[in-house]
């Protein structure tokens, strides 16, 4: 079985001299490529301009780009605030010397949050709905997004799993180890495309995204469900203060899903909106 296990090592990006194009910036930029691409159908099936879109694009990237540094920072590498501040908001370290980095640490728990309060005030500036109508077709695209951003974390060896004998084993050659563990990367990346393929199906195919919430409440259920299971296979990242407060039963991670959960089964089964279209 110890046969199957990969030795993984690859270079972290393209050299071009000046400059070094991060493979794991390359997923980002997918991301928001094919999310550009698949809500441009779906804003054209909704009548919409597009120049919301637009709009929206750029709302989206700042939003969801900020959301997950900061997240990142404040629940599990809260020391950054101190120790070298500007590498939070910059694609640089500055302790140690100047190195560039890339955007390296970003949560998903973070993105969440910044794309809700980003689609707020997108709603509030421009398109001027409701900001549920709005994640309720952005979240389609922000799901397809999240495998290619996991793929980029499996290329940095970063978010590991837990030490492992299995055949699925991964031995992370970048972080000078040489045991396997299990690639929870990968392992989320592959569910993320069931999430994708499911609300993508609610939306082209039913009519369920004439009930205001419910496709942003399923994403919320689904993509945080996932990575709740993953969890129990991945190492800390960082600071697991809120574990600790809670007597360590459950990881960060675990914690920060369960909320995400619960509203995403309240705009699912509870939530009425106050008007049928804003």
């Amino acid at each position: 079985m110890h046969l199957l296990q990969i030795d993984w090592n690859p270079t972290k990006g393209i050299d071009l001299g000046f400059f070094t194009l991060h493979f794991y910036s390359m997923m980002w930029i997918i991301a928001f490529i094919l999310g550009f691409y698949i809500t441009k159908r779906i804003y054209r099936n909704e009548g919409q301009s597009d120049e919301s879109l637009d709009s929206l694009f750029i709302y989206s990237v700042l939003g969801i780009m900020l959301g997950a540094r900061l997240g990142h920072v404040i629940f599990y590498q809260s020391e950054l605030i101190t120790e070298d501040f500007f590498s939070i908001f910059l694609p640089f370290k500055f302790k140690g010397g100047f190195e560039f980095t890339g955007f390296q640490g970003l949560a998903s728990h973070g993105a969440a949050i910044g794309m809700i309060i980003s689609m707020y005030l997108y709603n509030k500036k421009v398109l001027k709905k409701t900001v549920i109508w709005i994640l309720d077709r952005v979240v389609v695209a922000v799901a397809l997004g999240a495998v290619f951003v996991r793929i980029g974390n499996f290329i940095n060896s970063e978010i590991v799993g837990i030490k492992t004998d299995s055949a699925l084993g991964v031995i992370f050659k970048q972080n000078g180890e040489t045991f396997a563990r299990h690639p929870a990367q990968l392992y989320e990346a592959f569910f993320y495309v069931f999430v994708f393929l499911i609300l993508f199906y609610f939306y082209w195919k039913t009519k369920k995204s004439e009930q205001q919430g419910f496709l942003f409440g399923l994403f919320l259920v689904l993509l945080m469900t996932v990575r709740f299971f993953v969890e129990y296979l991945k190492e800390p990242q960082g600071d697991e203060n809120l574990a600790a407060f809670f007597g360590d039963v459950l990881n960060n991670g675990q914690l920060l899903s369960i909320p995400f959960i619960l509203i995403g089964l309240y705009f699912m089964f509870v939530y009425k909106p106050k008007n049928k279209l804003a």
